[in-house]
C-alpha cells in the first residue's frame, strides 16, 4: 500500500513538472489571453453540461455564449453594447459588412442601399420592404433623431432634393448601409457628409417584436473569425 502511495504521488510530481516545462511564457497583457480563456470557458460549459447539475450550466453556457458574442460585436461594430441588443440584427450587419457596392442588386457579391436594407429585414425580422430608398420611407413612421432606436432607418437626401440614401441605425450616432465608394460599412451620423444630409429616420411597424438570441453553432463561428483575425 505504501509502495503504491509513493508510485502514485511520483507520478503526480512528474506530469506536474512536464505541465510546467510545456507551459509558454505568460502574455505581457491580461487582455491577451482573454480569448483563449473565454474559448475554454465556452466549451468546458457545453462539454460539462451533459452530466450534473444542467440548469446551472447552461445558465453559465448562456452569459458566457452572450459575453462572447456582444463582444465580437462591439468590436468589430465599434459600438458600446450593453448585452440588451437584438444579436440577429448585430450578426446579420457583420456578415454583410465589406460586400461591394452595385447599384439595383441586393446580394453578398454586391448591393445597393436600399438592397442591403431589404435582405437585412427579411433576415432579422421577416419584413419584406419596398425596393425603394424613397418608397421605404412613404412607409414608416417617422421618429425623432433623438429617439431613434436600432433597426430604425435614416434617410439622407441632398437639400431640398428626393431622398436617395436610406441606412439601418445601430448605436452611438452609427449606421450600417450600403455605400457607394466603399459597400457595405458601418458609419457615424456626425461624420460631416452624412451630418449635412441627413433628412429623417423612420421606424418600420414590427421591428421591435423580434430579438432572436446566438445560437451556439453562431458563437462557434464567431470565435472561428475572431480567431482567424488576430495578430500573429
Amino acid at each position: 500500500m505504501k509502495n503504491t502511495l509513493l508510485c502514485c504521488l511520483a507520478a503526480a510530481s512528474l506530469a506536474l513538472s512536464f505541465c510546467f516545462e510545456k507551459m509558454p511564457d505568460a502574455p505581457a497583457s491580461a487582455g491577451a489571453s482573454a480569448p483563449a480563456v473565454a474559448e475554454a470557458s465556452l466549451l468546458s460549459g457545453l462539454i460539462g453540461s451533459e452530466g450534473g447539475d444542467a440548469p446551472a450550466e447552461s445558465a453559465t453556457v448562456t452569459a458566457t455564449r452572450d459575453s462572447l458574442a456582444y463582444g465580437y460585436y462591439n468590436q468589430t461594430l465599434g459600438l458600446k453594447l450593453a448585452h440588451t441588443e437584438n444579436k440577429s440584427l448585430l450578426q446579420t450587419v457583420t456578415d454583410w459588412l465589406g460586400t461591394p457596392y452595385s447599384y439595383g442588386s441586393n446580394s453578398r457579391r454586391g448591393t445597393d442601399c436600399s438592397g442591403f436594407v431589404t435582405q437585412v429585414f427579411k433576415k432579422v425580422y421577416g419584413i419584406t420592404l419596398k425596393r425603394s430608398s424613397r418608397s421605404m420611407f412613404s412607409t414608416v413612421q417617422r421618429v425623432a433623431k433623438t429617439d431613434m432606436k436600432a433597426g430604425d432607418l435614416v434617410f439622407f437626401r441632398h437639400g431640398k432634393g428626393a431622398i436617395y440614401h436610406v441606412g439601418i441605425y445601430l448605436k452611438d450616432g452609427k449606421f450600417a448601409h450600403a455605400a457607394c465608394n466603399g459597400g457595405v460599412m458601418v458609419s457615424s451620423l456626425n461624420q460631416p457628409y452624412y451630418h449635412r444630409n441627413f433628412y429623417s429616420a423612420g421606424r418600420v411597424a414590427g421591428t421591435e417584436a423580434v430579438s432572436p438570441d446566438a445560437s451556439p453553432a453562431d458563437v462557434v463561428g464567431l470565435l472561428a473569425q475572431a480567431a482567424d483575425a488576430r495578430p500573429e
